[in-house]
């Protein structure tokens, strides 16, 4: 990859400015191509397509611009080990981190309603207005356990194709792309998870 500078510089894309506006960008386009890791390399050219990316997973361009901008310092200095296909490396771990954000808010979310419902019904209205659906909840924990107890002994690759399709919401491409597989073998893996499921646990 050539990096641009001066005047071969695209003006007004986000990347050229990102470059100019941040002491990180400043630096890299100091460098010759040789001192360029691969994996710095594939990074620049692939941020916009990595905010791109994130921005329709959380659905807001902010946001996407901080997590793409975060996996810039989690790979500086690049690791010491080689990294067979950088693309997949930076898709991996942008979706971990945008994972770790989700729990993080989710959790929050979660205190925030405890401390809401501090006031809440007394257990007496709780037992006579809602214990069937106290029920339903348990037996919904209890499948959701089952599930969960299946996937946990399925193979690495087959637990994360199915984490990042059926509980992130990326479709098989996304996935494919995330983990560095082809569309296929992501396929593969969500069927057979599936078909665990199905006979472990039933429909």
């Amino acid at each position: 990859m050539r990096l641009e500078t001066g005047s071969e510089r695209l003006e007004g894309s986000s990347d050229s400015r990102w470059r100019a506006a941040t002491p990180a960008g400043a630096w890299i386009e100091s460098l010759d191509d040789s001192d360029v890791h691969p994996l710095l390399a594939c990074y620049l050219e692939r941020r916009e397509e990595l905010v791109r990316y994130f921005r329709v997973r959380l659905r807001s361009e902010e946001a996407a611009q901080d997590l793409v901008q975060d996996i810039y310092l989690k790979i500086t200095p690049p690791p010491a080990a080689p990294i067979d296909n950088p693309a997949a490396y930076l898709y991996r771990l942008g979706t971990n981190l945008m994972l770790d954000r989700i729990k993080t808010q989710r959790r929050a979310g979660q205190r925030d309603a405890q401390w809401r419902g501090a006031g809440g019904p007394s257990a007496t209205d709780w037992e006579t207005a809602d214990e069937p659906r106290a029920d339903d909840a348990l037996a919904a924990r209890q499948r959701l356990a089952q599930i969960v107890a299946v996937v946990n002994d399925l193979p690495p690759a087959v637990q994360e194709a199915f984490r990042l399709h059926k509980l992130e919401g990326l479709n098989h491409a996304e996935t494919a792309a995330a983990m560095g597989v082809s569309r296929s073998s992501v396929e593969k893996y969500i069927m057979t998870s599936l078909k665990r499921i199905v006979a472990k646990v039933g429909r």
